[in-house]
């Protein structure tokens, strides 16, 4: 029982991380797509 349940732990553990690296690269993505859109935006009204 005491093993399968450090399974588990570690199999939460391991989800918690790919939920986070999945969230770095979703927000990285966002920010990226900001600022290139800004940038877009800028250089349109700049002519």
């Amino acid at each position: 029982m005491e093993c399968m349940m450090m399974d588990g732990g570690m199999m939460g553990g391991g989800m918690m991380i790919a939920m986070g690296l999945v969230w770095l690269l979703i927000v990285g993505v966002l920010v990226l797509a900001a600022n290139a859109l800004v940038k877009y935006i800028r250089s349109d009204s700049g002519k």
